[in-house]
């Protein structure tokens, strides 16, 4: 189990130089689990704003703290998770001793718990709370193209498993450049309402505008650039189409639930350590 006295959680995330709110839920969450006081210090780096990844390097006192847990605060694995974070943290192995006497353990991306099947739902659930989800379809949103190909594989496999549990009429994981199209869901879709749910970490410009364009619920030109604005597109819901509703959600990764799948995760790293220590 994680020791409060001398443990500290380290999240990791994207960050942006030109969206203000990329690093926003990562912070959010990191206050709330400071909050709760589970670990003695709680951090955050990020690879595109500061504090960077290798500042993180020494951010927790040596004297104080002897276990840093690391977690990626990303859909899933892929390029950043498996090559810079390892490489900028200095992380040759998922668990490793610095000279200075502090053990480091890399967890598994958030987005890879298993509960983000059910914070899907929720988000769902929330977005529109007095549909009848027999006569809903659900759409997961991801990127798609080879350069995002694991967020899609992550997209499909929670599409498949809420399509397994048959709450929805239809429920489809879709992609912003490559088939299955977010923009032709009119023709994928042919219930009454429709629920989409960005599968990212942050809202962003996918979010704030390409999304909501290729939906046909904001025009080509709705660029905003005030956050108060930007925000204004999740507080239309539903949007009424050809006489069906369309309800938009904000980014998975915004939810503040969020902030317990990043504790779960250190804590199954933590778990598992003691376990293969034990062995």
């Amino acid at each position: 189990m994680i020791s409060k006295s001398d443990s500290a959680l380290l999240i990791v995330g994207h960050g942006s130089t030109v969206n203000p709110d990329s690093s926003t839920p990562t912070l959010e969450h990191a206050a709330e689990i400071r909050r709760r006081g589970i670990f003695r210090d709680v951090r955050c780096a990020f690879w595109k704003e500061e504090p960077s990844l290798r500042d993180a390097l020494f951010l927790f006192d040596t004297d104080e703290i002897r276990d840093v847990y690391v977690v990626p605060n990303f859909i899933s694995e892929g390029y950043f998770t498996q090559t810079v974070i390892p490489r900028e943290l200095e992380l040759d192995d998922r668990t490793i001793r610095r000279p200075n006497g502090q053990q480091w353990h890399y967890c598994p991306p958030v987005g890879s718990n298993s509960s983000i099947t059910e914070l899907l739902l929720r988000r769902a659930r929330d977005v529109a709370p007095h549909v009848d989800p027999g006569q809903t379809s659900l759409l997961i949103v991801a990127h798609g193209t080879d350069l995002n190909e694991n967020s899609a594989v992550a997209a499909k496999r929670e599409a498949d498993k809420i399509r397994a549990f048959g709450e929805y009429a239809l429920v489809l994981n879709v992609y912003m450049e490559e088939p299955p199209l977010v923009s032709d869901w009119v023709k994928l879709t042919s219930t009454k309402n429709v629920v989409v749910v960005p599968f990212f970490i942050s809202d962003g410009l996918h979010s704030y505008e390409d999304i909501p364009v290729l939906l046909g619920i904001a025009g080509q030109k709705s660029a905003m650039t005030a956050s108060g604005r930007r925000g204004e597109i999740f507080q239309r819901n539903p949007h009424e189409i050809d006489g069906r509703r369309l309800f938009y959600a904000r980014a998975i990764g915004t939810d503040a639930r969020f902030a317990q799948l990043i504790v779960e995760q250190a804590t199954s790293c933590a778990e598992a350590n003691q376990l293969q220590s034990v062995s």
